[in-house]
């Protein structure tokens, strides 16, 4: 399985770039797992809806230029279906079933995702009804992927 998060902006933090190198450690045992990390748009404290749409519809087409036709897109989305960890793993062991080896899990910028990702999306998921920094959701989504692999083997550490 071929797994790609595809995430806005460049990541700073020591912790998070830790973590997230902890856990693609961890899931090499069970996926090609790459992260790809897109430019953000330089945008100023107050936009209007135009500007907050045209910094969006950039930072999609930097997303979309990596996305394969034959992939399966996963946006993560604050309006997104909430599921639980059990319930997420028992979709990507679907997914896998059949023939989804090419999964995309799509993280925007601060202010969001454009429509035309949102078009391209299969699944639009929620981890929470909180927002969260998208820089941490990198992690967060690692982790979740990595517990998703444990439940789907019936392998302890998901309780």
């Amino acid at each position: 399985m071929k797994l790609s998060v595809i995430s806005v902006g460049k990541l700073k933090e020591k912790y998070l770039k830790q973590g997230i190198e902890e856990y693609l450690k961890r899931l090499s045992s069970y996926a090609d797992v790459q992260m790809v990390e897109v430019t953000d748009e330089k945008a100023p404290e107050t936009l209007s809806e135009a500007d907050i749409n045209d910094v969006k519809r950039k930072e999609g087409e930097r997303i979309l230029s990596h996305i394969s036709r034959d992939a399966y897109v996963i946006t993560l989305e604050i309006g997104g279906k909430l599921l639980t960890s059990e319930q997420f793993a028992a979709k990507l062991d679907e997914l896998a079933t059949y023939g989804k080896s090419k999964m995309v899990f799509v993280i925007g910028g601060s202010l969001g995702i454009s429509q035309d990702v949102q078009t391209r999306s299969d699944l639009a998921m929620s981890f929470s009804r909180l927002t969260f920094p998208h820089q941490m959701m990198r992690l967060i989504l690692l982790e979740q992927i990595y517990r998703a692999f444990r439940i789907m083997r019936n392998e302890p550490y998901h309780k």
